[in-house]
């Protein structure tokens, strides 16, 4: 169980996207238990416009199998250590999280609904952090792939919005500099912020 507790402003700030993970699992509790929480993210007339497809254990395997298949053209004809380098972009995450949206045909609630699975998602991310477990928030090509869909039971009016890769990491990345609100922020009245 995680005896971190982060402050929001600590957890929103420290945080960063973890692309180099150190192939450590994740306890399906611990990411059970971060979903748990995070679910409670805003989301307009409480529709929870979200399902997931979660791989942290011996499924995990399989996945790798999928990925490989999916997003490696003529893996067969690669030396082993060839497509061991191209694969630790999947095989060192810990976890997997696919968020499900559906695609709702009035543009109104499907943009409210990727706006929820967003917050949704960031929810995961910063929870994970508490847990000290680092995440990164990944939208490839293949997610729209028939083959891909079909395999994750991703139906006709549903969208895969995001491959979370969750785990544990050795090194922390650098944070980058983000604008201030005086870069930002116009006050109401006083004209465009130029």
């Amino acid at each position: 169980m995680n005896q971190q507790s982060l402050s929001v402003r600590e957890a929103i700030i420290g945080r960063r996207s973890i692309k180099r993970f150190n192939g450590q699992p994740v306890d399906r509790e611990d990411l059970m238990n971060i979903i748990d929480d995070a679910v409670w993210a805003p989301n307009h007339k409480n529709r929870e416009p979200w399902r997931l497809v979660v791989a942290c254990g011996e499924e995990i395997f399989e996945l790798h199998k999928l990925l490989r298949d999916t997003t490696i053209p003529k893996w067969k004809e690669l030396s082993e250590e060839s497509l061991e380098k191209q694969m630790q972009k999947f095989t060192l995450a810990g976890a997997f999280v696919f968020v499900i949206v559906p695609e709702d045909v009035r543009q109104k609630q499907r943009l409210e609904d990727f706006a929820a699975a967003s917050t949704f998602i960031q929810n995961i991310q910063l929870l994970a952090w508490d847990y000290g477990i680092g995440s990164c928030w990944k939208t490839p090509d293949f997610l729209d792939a028939p083959d891909f869909r079909t395999a994750l039971g991703v139906q006709p009016g549903e969208r895969i919005i995001s491959m979370l890769q969750l785990g544990y990491f050795d090194e922390l990345p650098k944070a980058a500099e983000r604008k201030k609100s005086d870069q930002i922020v116009t006050i109401f009245g006083q004209g465009e912020k130029k």
